[in-house]
């Protein structure tokens, strides 16, 4: 294990040193004076000799490592002991730190907080004793930076400086300034936790060719890694769907499954929740998000980041959290402290309370789209005002998920009551919440709405009335593109006539009424467009919210005692959260009325929310494909991006989860509930919406009587057990992986081959061609699709050329273990729109040398052969959507150096810097269009030589073969970015890092 506080790769302090003290990468760690103050530029290695007491606590630390922590599912003990338990050695880190007095500059602060019937909590680092006026205006979460900062300054990782710009926020945040960010903990989901894994393994590899130790490849803060993102909805509408698709799960992905385990066995401080036990996102929400750390009695805010862009739910819960890409995820574990630009923040005041029948997911989908207008990629967003009491804490971790999808860094709750109420509620002890509350108060951090409110600064302002939120849905290519229920029918049939687009499918008048009519299991059928082919209550967003799951219920309740039923060739499901949910659905009576409608439960995972919608019935999907009907899914998700949900549904709808039920029972989006009936009863009468929609007082009395912290706690006990398919599975007790050649899953990827200790330095482009000329809003799954392989593509015709059977493709999603799959579904979105193939629609491009039209791998593979560097040109919002690494990853592998697009989204931005790509802005008011940029010609990206000429956001020119100049900026925002960009990519650069730390 390795960690030393001069030498764990430090990069942004480093970084700032370089101004002190320049060195030659060529110069050995034995020449440098003993003072820690004398770097090298993390552009050439980062190092510096350790501090006189740092050898005696590396050796301290040494031999608590001296063991493998390893986690008994089949303990009865708590898994939240255990939890505690495999982190003593970073609390005891923590600890030491704490007694290493002279490395915190900020030591005279460290303050008791006592207990109220006496002793004490703990001891923290007190804001109020800082004495700052300024600070009483901070922002509730920039105070969170704060505090972090404040605690992990010793003028090495994090300087005094750094403290400074923090507290200046007001004036320091327009300019833009770059902090350093240890968060406490990393949280994955298997679909970015296998790959990250497998860079991990194959990190200790590359530190054993080079010389090194392969054991300071471990995580140095708690990592918790949920198995959630593999479950498909292969089984619906039975009573056995859960164990036949967890089984058909198991199948498919045992392999996968077997790799997490051993990586939990094989790397310290490495939690893994098994398959079938809940949604990433819920299970940190409803149990592993602490609020408050303590650790060894120093007390600090719980803080998380995660390789799921909808990490942002927990900042429902008051603890700051967001998504960044893997390889940022894994240089976090690895003791790399996160450098990233002070935010602004929108603070969005809420008043008021919401109207009879109108749900959080209508809220959420209003928020959305205000915010986007606004603006507000790379900000925090810090929910405040007299409506907050009216929200539930359900309600509000909603608000938080969709962040991504309205561009935020993070939408922020600061804790209050409600906050308390929610943490007893899902079983968190009454100590540990009295502890929470006293730490937060004490420390300022604590809005009780009962007491006069401070003004706090904030960037911008919003404000929404929550009485204006009238029910809603988003569609249907966007989640942010919403529409007003009133104006669902009137919004359909003007998609039906535009021009083929977000809002649009070009479809014409003679052909708008077609039917297709079909034979379903010998019973007649018919398909029109806008005809609902999926029905799914899924996803993080929503499941975890009782209000809508068990408002759903009551939807199916009343339609059932009507005498409505789901069409059978509707694919309705049911996926929960956690099993939580299964257990107030039972309590509540409700489950069956669900079961009724066809909404059995399918699962304990993301289902159709990321792609994992399973198949549709085949005289469906023939019904659809023949008569070119543009067929519809209505789900309780986050995201509807075209070809995402499934293939055959071109109309994707975001909605609660009521109203999921609603239209499945309706079976078209083509209604206006306001004036047609959803059905017709059994006694023969006409069956309204109204008729069926329950109040907001119903909702809220099965709610309390069946949401009980009893169901929390036995939820979560049963965790530690598994389930037998998990606790099956054997793994080897090694350190290092054995890769298998043969395997189509887990496969030891191309990153560090060749590596050497000298850095490549920073590269140009020269004469490169255009891979693929995009528009605006290609999203990471146009880039890295996570759904089904097409089967005519090139990742299916390497799995067939291996031996896989069509049938055990499974999903991208599935195979990110494995580079050679992922490469060739690079840019294999099916819906995908590159302005090469002149309006053809699909994952191909033109090879400019030759004009063929091929497959866009291979193109690229042939670009490649040929020595050929490739750029991309995009629009705004490149990489928006999940943050998702294979996105950058896959784009190097096909060789691509640049992307110059007119906007970013902030974590593909990143991951494409810490790949290796350079990422370019055009300039306000360019773009390739108004360039003259057709993507035929030649393109040269000027760069020095050298990454010390290199300047954050500066100008680049670019010029092209036919006489074309153009200035870009660069979108390296930070110098430690430039550090990166310098050594290949992050994670050569933190190997290079930990092989020259000398302990």
């Amino acid at each position: 294990m390795f960690i030393t506080a001069s030498s764990s790769g430090l990069l942004r302090a480093a970084a700032s040193s370089y101004s002190r003290v320049r060195f030659s990468s060529s110069l050995s760690a034995k020449t440098l004076p003993s003072s820690p103050s004398y770097l090298i530029n993390p552009r050439h290695l980062s190092f510096s000799r350790s501090i006189s007491s740092s050898s005696i606590f590396v050796r301290s630390l040494r031999s608590s490592f001296s063991s493998r922590h390893v986690f008994d599912w089949r303990s009865p003990v708590s898994l939240r002991a255990q939890i505690r338990s495999s982190a003593a050695v970073i609390e005891r880190f923590q600890r030491n730190i704490a007694t290493m007095a002279s490395e915190n500059a900020f030591k005279g602060i460290l303050t008791s907080l006592p207990k109220p019937g006496g002793g004490e909590f703990g001891k923290y680092y007190s804001l109020p004793a800082l004495n700052d006026p300024r600070i009483d205006k901070l922002p509730y979460s920039i105070r969170i930076l704060l505090e972090s900062a404040i605690r992990n300054c010793d003028n090495f990782q994090v300087t005094e400086g750094d403290v400074e710009k923090i507290i200046d926020w007001e004036n320091t945040s327009p300019k833009l300034v770059e902090i350093p960010f240890k968060p406490a903990r990393v949280l994955l989901q298997d679909f970015t936790g296998v790959p990250a894994v497998v860079d991990l393994a194959c990190m200790r590899d590359a530190m054993n060719k080079l010389g090194s130790d392969s054991n300071k490849i471990n995580p140095l803060v708690p990592v918790d890694l949920v198995i959630d993102h593999s479950v498909q909805v292969d089984v619906a509408r039975s009573e056995n769907a859960v164990h036949a698709n967890m089984e058909l799960e198991f199948q498919r992905n045992r392999e996968r499954f077997g790799f997490l385990k051993w990586g939990s066995t094989a790397f310290q401080n490495m939690l893994v929740v098994p398959p079938g036990s809940g949604i990433v996102h819920q299970v940190n929400l409803e149990y592993l998000g602490r609020v408050v750390f303590n650790t060894h009695g120093i007390l600090y805010p719980d803080s998380v980041v995660g390789t799921d862009s909808h990490t942002t739910m927990i900042d429902g819960l008051g603890v700051a959290g967001w998504g960044v890409g893997g390889i940022e995820a894994e240089a976090a574990m690895l003791g790399q402290p996160m450098s990233m630009v002070l935010p602004g923040v929108v603070g969005f005041k809420l008043s008021g309370k919401l109207r009879n029948g109108v749900t959080a997911t209508d809220l959420v989908l209003t928020v959305t789209q205000m915010l986007r207008k606004h603006g507000v990629v790379g900000k925090f967003v810090e929910f405040y005002g007299g409506g907050m009491g009216e929200l539930s804490l359900a309600d509000r971790a909603t608000i938080a998920n969709m962040s991504p999808e309205y561009g935020a860094t993070m939408g922020f709750f600061p804790v209050d009551h409600v906050t308390l109420q929610y943490l007893k509620l899902t079983g968190r002890s009454d100590e540990t919440v009295a502890m929470i509350e006293a730490y937060l108060r004490a420390n300022n951090m604590f809005v009780d709405y009962n007491l006069p409110q401070k003004e706090r600064a904030y960037s911008s302002y919003l404000e929404l009335d929550l009485a204006d939120v009238e029910p809603c849905m988003s569609g249907p290519k966007r989640p942010h593109d919403r529409v007003p229920l009133k104006e669902m029918k009137s919004d359909w049939h003007s998609c039906l006539d535009n021009k083929v687009g977000f809002k649009g499918f070009a479809v014409p008048k003679e052909l708008q009424d077609k039917v297709a009519k079909f034979s379903f299991h010998g019973q007649p059928a018919e398909l029109k467009h806008g005809s609902v082919v999926i029905a799914a209550i899924t996803s993080c967003t929503n499941t975890s919210n009782p209000s809508v799951m068990l408002g759903a219920a009551l939807v199916a309740k009343k339609a059932c005692e009507l005498g409505l039923e789901v069409k059978p060739w509707v694919k309705t499901s049911l996926a929960p959260g956690s099993g939580v949910v299964t257990k107030y659905l039972l309590k509540s009576g409700l489950q069956k009325y669900f079961d009724q409608q066809g909404f059995n439960i399918v699962g304990y995972g993301c289902t159709t929310c990321i792609g994992n919608s399973g198949d549709l019935d085949e005289s469906v999907s023939s019904a659809i494909s023949e008569n070119d009907i543009i067929a519809s899914a209505v789900l309780s998700g986050n995201r509807n991006f075209e070809g995402r949900v499934h293939p055959l549904t071109r109309a994707n709808y975001l909605a609660s989860p009521p109203l999921v039920v609603a239209y499945a029972l309706a079976g078209t989006v083509d209604i206006d509930f306001d004036k047609e009936p959803i059905g017709t009863s059994k006694d023969g009468r006409s069956v309204y919406f109204k008729d069926i929609w329950p109040t907001t007082e119903e909702i809220a009395e099965v709610v309390q009587s069946s949401v009980l912290p009893d169901m929390f706690k036995s939820t979560y006990e049963s965790i530690t057990k598994g389930n037998p398919m998990w606790n099956q599975l054997s793994v080897p007790a090694t350190t290092l992986y054995s890769w298998d050649p043969k395997s189509t899953y887990i496969h030891e990827p191309p990153y560090f081959k060749n590596m050497t200790m000298a850095p490549p330095g920073p590269h140009g482009v020269k004469d490169a061609y255009c891979l693929l000329n995009f528009g605006d809003s290609i999203t990471t799954d146009h880039i890295s699709p996570a759904g089904s392989i097409h089967k005519d593509s090139p990742a299916a015709k390497y799995l067939l050329e291996r031996g896989v059977d069509r049938k055990d493709f499974n999903s991208y999603g599935s195979r990110r273990g494995n580079d050679e799959v992922m490469a060739r579904g690079t840019f294999a979105n099916i819906r995908i729109v590159n302005k090469l193939l002149k309006g053809e629609v699909g994952p191909k491009t033109v090879h400019i040398p030759t004009g063929e039209k091929l497959y866009v791998f291979d193109a690229a593979m042939r670009y490649k052969a040929d020595g050929h560097d490739t750029i991309v040109l995009a629009g705004a919002e490149y990489g928006s959507g999940s943050s998702r690494d294979w996105a950058a990853k896959g784009p190097m592998l096909l060789g691509v150096k640049a992307v110059i697009a007119k906007s970013f989204e902030r974590i593909h931005r990143s991951n494409l810097v810490g790949m290796g790509i350079i990422p370019l802005c055009f300039k306000p008011g360019e773009d390739a269009d108004t360039l003259g940029l057709t993507g035929h010609e030649r393109y040269n990206i000027d760069l020095p030589s050298s990454v010390s000429e290199i300047k954050p956001g500066q100008d680049v020119t670019v010029t092209t073969d036919n006489g074309k100049s153009f200035t870009c900026i660069a979108r390296f925002d930070t110098e430690v970015e430039l550090a990166y960009f310098d050594h290949g990519g992050i994670l050569p650069f933190v190997i290079r890092n930990l092989i020259n730390s000398k302990q």
